[in-house]
This record gives C-alpha cells, structure tokens and sequence, in this order.
C-alpha cells in the first residue's frame, strides 16, 4: 500500500486543518468573551486581553485536530470534539505563554507577533497563562464537552498526565537542567540519546499524544483501539520534535513565526545534536511511518490521521 493509498491528499488536510482550526477559533473567541459565566465575578479586561492574545490568530491547531480527527473514528458529535479540542488548545497556549518567558526561553515572538510578556508585561503574562489552563479544565468539565462524568473525569485525567510533572512539565524542567540551568559551573548537560528521547516525549510528546487519546476517550475507545491509537500518538509526538529541532536550523524566522538557531547557541539537548542533521531527518522519517502503522486496524477511516502523521515529518513551519 502506498502513502498516497492510506492517507488523505496533502490537499484535503490542509482544507480538513483550516476548518478544525476556523471551528477551535470560533469556539475560543467565544470562551474568551466580555461577559463573566456563572459561577464568575467579574473578568478583569487587562488579563481577558492579555489570554485573547495568547490563543487567538494563531497556528496550525494541529492538538484540537488531532482531538476531533480521532473523534471521529467513535462517532462523537463533533460539538464536543470541538469542545475537547478547545480546551487542549488552552492548555498549549498556556504552555507557549509561560515558555516564551525571560526565565524560560525568552522570546520576543511567537506566531509572527510579540509574546505575551512583550505585548504587556512579565505578570501579566504569568497569570494570563494561569487563566488559560485553568479555562482549559473549566472547559471539559462541563456537560456540554460529554454527558457522561465518568468520560469527563477520563479525559481531565489524561490531559492532567499529559501536561504535568510526568508530562510536559516535567519535561521542561529537564530541558532546562540540560541546558545547564542548575549545575554550578552554567555548562550545558550532556544527555545520554535515551535521556534526550525521554525528555523530548515529555516535554513536547506528552500533549500531542494525549490529544489523541482525549479524542478516543470521548468515543470510550476498548483497549485494542486506545493501545493502537497511544502508538500512534506517542510516534508522531516525538516526530514533530525531532522535525521542530530540525527546522530550527534549516528554517528562517519568517516561516517559523519566532526566532530559530536557539538550540544550538543555548546547548539545548536534541536529536539532531546527538545524531547529526541526515540520521535526525532519518528517525524523523522512521518515527513518522511508524504513526502511520499504528493505524492499521483503523482502515480508510483514520486517513486523515496518517496524513497528519506524514505533515508532522514534512513541514516547513
């Protein structure tokens, strides 16, 4: 069977992305409004605008799509799958707010506009971060992303996994120590390939697997069905770092909406440093066919999954 046989035309994800990504920017704009919710006081407008400017216009959507696009294959309504979608959007837009921080990896730009603590300041930025995972949680939690709580509970449960300390947080702490951050003399880490592996699947991994899970969830996946579905995630989770660590030196500022050349400048352990740029580009490659395997059983139906499996490796932003 051919790549082109078992995923969708470059042409239909890039059309199935903007409609996911045109649908989680409706909803957002929504959760993000004036107007307190119940249960609320009162919505300060400096912080309100500061969380608008950190998850609004922004990005390809690839979690929320990984979200819905799994959702799909269970035959959830997909007012929820947006729902659920949103809400890890939230909580990655978190992330960047809180990642773009002078005491993290200090950035001026993101998605082609200033970072959060640029645009306004530093504290602002802290809780603006804060307010968008907290909505996050706020957002799965109620009865209109799945009727079921036991569901609600599963997927709260897993999207708490996927971002802290055994998840992306965590993972950024180890970033960081590699970096140097902690040892006495300020020198960068050296990590073992396994270490760096595992710091990358927290870090970066966690979250994009578990927006696949989030989706099986929703559909109350068996466990054949979530085993295969965590294989995939966890495969195309560590694709799209080794492909983002390559094209921090192959892409230019303008295409990536940020600064690129950090890696190296700041010491950052990744698998380009450990493999050299052709064997990276080579488990890039690897990691992304072996996504697409993992959908075997699924048929015809998870084309638009092994398609995204095939961007994660090949993009250029």
């Amino acid at each position: 069977m051919s790549s082109v046989e078992r995923t969708a035309p470059a042409a239909a994800l890039a059309s199935a992305l903007t409609e996911t990504a045109v649908a989680i920017e409706a909803l957002l704009e929504a959760l993000l409004q004036d107007k307190p919710e119940a249960g609320e006081i009162h919505r300060p407008a400096r912080l309100l605008a500061a969380m608008r400017h950190g998850a609004l216009a922004g990005g390809k959507r690839l979690r929320p799509f990984l979200v819905v696009e799994t959702a799909k294959l269970f035959g959830v309504p997909v007012e929820q799958a947006l729902r659920a979608g949103a809400a890890v959007e939230l909580a990655h837009c978190y992330s960047l707010v809180h990642d773009d921080l002078p005491a993290m990896d200090d950035d001026d730009t993101r998605r082609g506009r200033p970072t959060v603590h640029k645009a306004f300041d530093e504290a602002t930025a802290i809780l603006a971060g804060d307010g968008l995972l907290t909505l996050a949680f706020d957002v799965i939690a109620d009865q209109r992303t799945h009727p079921d709580g036991e569901t609600r509970a599963a997927i709260i449960l897993q999207l708490a996994r996927s971002l802290g300390l055994g998840g992306m947080v965590g993972g950024q702490m180890l970033d960081l120590a590699a970096e140097g951050r902690f040892s006495d003399d300020g020198a960068p880490g050296r990590l073992s390939e396994a270490e760096i592996r595992r710091m990358q699947a927290m870090k970066t991994g966690a979250l994009l697997a578990g927006s696949v899970l989030i989706g099986a969830r929703l559909g109350q996946a068996d466990a054949t069905r979530m085993a295969a579905l965590e294989r995939y995630g966890k495969s195309l989770g560590a694709a799209f770092q080794v492909a983002d660590d390559i094209l921090d030196i192959e892409a230019s500022p303008e295409q990536m909406g940020k600064a690129t050349a950090k890696d190296d400048a700041k010491g950052k352990a990744t698998l380009v440093a450990a493999l050299g740029l052709p064997a990276a580009k080579r488990e890039r490659d690897r990691l992304s066919e072996e996504a697409i395997m993992a959908l075997a059983e699924f048929g015809s139906e998870a084309a638009m999954l092994r398609a995204a499996a095939e961007f994660t490796a090949q993009r250029k932003s």
